[in-house]
């Protein structure tokens, strides 16, 4: 009986079908395995593993290597042996690289994002146009939570974007926060020629030393941080006021170090201050607004005609 049973079993493995049907039902063993593995490993990393940013890279890695054992099982599953296994690699990747240009151009995206660490989870970024927060790096894609657009200042407008990783490689990547968190930004203030001049000056640094001290210390110990990894001088991290002379008014100009998340708050913070103080600045100093006099002009002559035609 068990000699029966080795015949019939030895005919079936020489058919085609058979061997297709064996290599498939192998295939499938060893994907759920690693799939299985690869979940059990999360999760004990989900468990051990305190730090957001720390965890959320191990998945992404194991992820990614299971991945890869997947498709390198799947060549060699369906290759035969190791003698055909170079050659079939190559010809499948070769077909690959030309069919999928734009997947593996957002893989290797995906590789440099995290080697040369271009940007992380928690980023504020600008690419391909489209400002926001990274809230994934996918393997093929980049998902933020979008900011602007029809909402003003820096605040999120309900959109989620994915954008390929292939972007990396195509245009400029503007990272507000990976190595200098901070954003310079200024505010402009129009005033008049009879003003206390010296009063403003007073009214702003109030403002400043209020609002903008603690950015200005914690700035300046980043700033040294980017002056130690970079080619680049050291720059003025104080908040600044400059004034000049145009043809309607004295216009002022704050120029400041901010939090890249808190400009919009920061800058309502200061104009709310300093518009408080100049109201009650007992006329000393007012805010300047365009005027126009009207000096002339031209008579108008209008002839009615009486008869109704």
């Amino acid at each position: 009986m068990l000699d029966q049973l080795n015949n019939v079993l030895s005919e079936f493995k020489q058919m085609e079908a058979s061997d297709l049907l064996l290599q498939l039902g192998g295939f499938v063993f060893w994907v759920i395995l690693i799939l299985v593995v690869s979940s059990l490993i999360t999760r004990n990393v989900n468990k051990r593993v305190k730090d957001n940013s720390a965890r959320y890279r191990t998945k992404k890695i194991v992820r990614f290597i299971s991945y890869v054992l997947i498709g390198l099982i799947g060549i060699f599953s369906f290759t035969g042996n190791m003698e055909q296994f170079g050659l079939s690699l190559g010809l499948i990747t070769a077909g690959l690289a030309f069919a999928l240009q734009e997947v593996i151009l957002s893989l290797f995206g995906w590789v440099i994002i995290f080697t040369t660490n271009s940007y992380s989870p928690g980023d504020r970024i600008e690419i391909n146009g489209i400002k926001g927060d990274v809230i994934d790096i996918g393997v093929t894609k980049t998902t933020l939570m979008e900011i602007g657009e029809w909402v003003k200042s820096d605040n999120y407008n309900g959109r989620i974007v994915q954008i390929s990783n292939s972007f990396i490689f195509k245009g400029p990547v503007r990272n507000y926060s990976s190595d200098f968190p901070f954003v310079w930004d200024e505010i402009i203030l129009p005033i008049t020629f009879n003003s206390d001049l010296k009063l403003v000056e007073k009214i702003v640094k109030k403002a400043t030393d209020e609002f903008l001290l603690d950015y200005a210390k914690f700035a300046k110990e980043n700033w040294e941080v980017m002056v130690k990894k970079y080619l680049i001088e050291n720059a003025n991290i104080e908040p600044n006021l400059m004034f000049v002379l145009n043809d309607n008014w004295v216009e002022f100009t704050l120029r400041y170090v901010v939090d890249y998340k808190k400009r919009g708050a920061t800058k309502h913070k200061l104009f709310n201050d300093i518009y408080n103080s100049v109201m009650n600045s007992d006329g000393k100093v007012s805010f300047a607004s365009a005027t126009f006099e009207l000096v002339g002009m031209p008579e108008l002559k209008v002839k009615i005609d009486k008869s109704g035609n």
